[in-house]
């Protein structure tokens, strides 16, 4: 079961995985005060799988065809869990799934899906909605017309905040950006793998376009798309 918040006072509902938000909200069940204020609360990840990582090495491949169907939200949940999930505490931090210069973290994770534009928060597990149209069509576009990335149910999008790490290495830490981009990137696709997904990297987008697309904010650069489904 998964838990979805509304900003009005102590209103709360328990939710089946997969149901939608949108038919949610237009059933009168949840009443957001403001757009930016929707916050889905993830399933817990699972922290064993049933496919070894070996396995997961063995059978990855850049996946550029999908079946249009949609992955439910615990598939969701797992893939930005090994993307940027909390996988300890230690003096107070937050300590990610995949490896940060200084533990700074500077990487912010999206996922465009058919409802819309969502933001994950590390620390709670959980996505805030940042737009709520279908904006895959467009990131393909903007993508140079890889149409892969208009099929695949989710895609996601890893942006980096330079300045969090610039700020104490300096020019160093474009490239320490950059390289915890391509860590949280493998720890999708051999996830995918683990969930009986595909996946692909693209490296070929326009960023001030994506950026536009995704509503960001000025100080996040978009420096690697990822688009999961299940193969055709």
């Amino acid at each position: 079961m998964n838990m979805m918040r509304a900003t009005s006072k102590n209103r709360r509902r328990l939710l089946k995985p997969g149901l939608s938000f949108f038919l949610l909200i237009s059933l009168g069940v949840l009443t957001p005060v403001m757009a930016d204020s929707r916050i889905i609360t993830l399933p817990d990840p699972n922290l064993k799988g049933d496919v070894s990582l070996e396995e997961t090495i063995s059978k990855r491949r850049s996946i550029r065809s999908y079946h249009a169907r949609e992955l439910d939200l615990a598939a969701i949940s797992q893939l930005l869990w090994s993307a940027q999930g909390v996988t300890a505490v230690k003096s107070g931090r937050h300590l990610r799934a995949a490896p940060s210069a200084g533990a700074l973290y500077p990487m912010e994770v999206y996922v465009a899906k058919k409802d819309g534009i969502f933001r994950y928060i590390p620390a709670t597990h959980s996505l805030e909605i940042t737009r709520t149209t279908d904006q895959r069509q467009a990131l393909a576009a903007a993508a140079y017309g890889q149409s892969y990335v208009a099929q695949a149910p989710a895609v996601f999008i890893l942006c980096a905040v330079y300045a969090r790490v610039t700020g104490k290495y300096g020019k160093r830490g474009v490239r320490y950006t950059d390289m915890e981009a391509g860590h949280i990137a493998e720890n999708i696709h051999l996830q995918a793998v683990a969930l009986g997904l595909g996946s692909v990297p693209v490296g070929a987008f326009q960023a001030d376009e994506v950026r536009r697309l995704l509503a960001l904010p000025d100080d996040r650069e978009p420096i690697y798309i990822v688009p999961v489904g299940f193969a055709r």
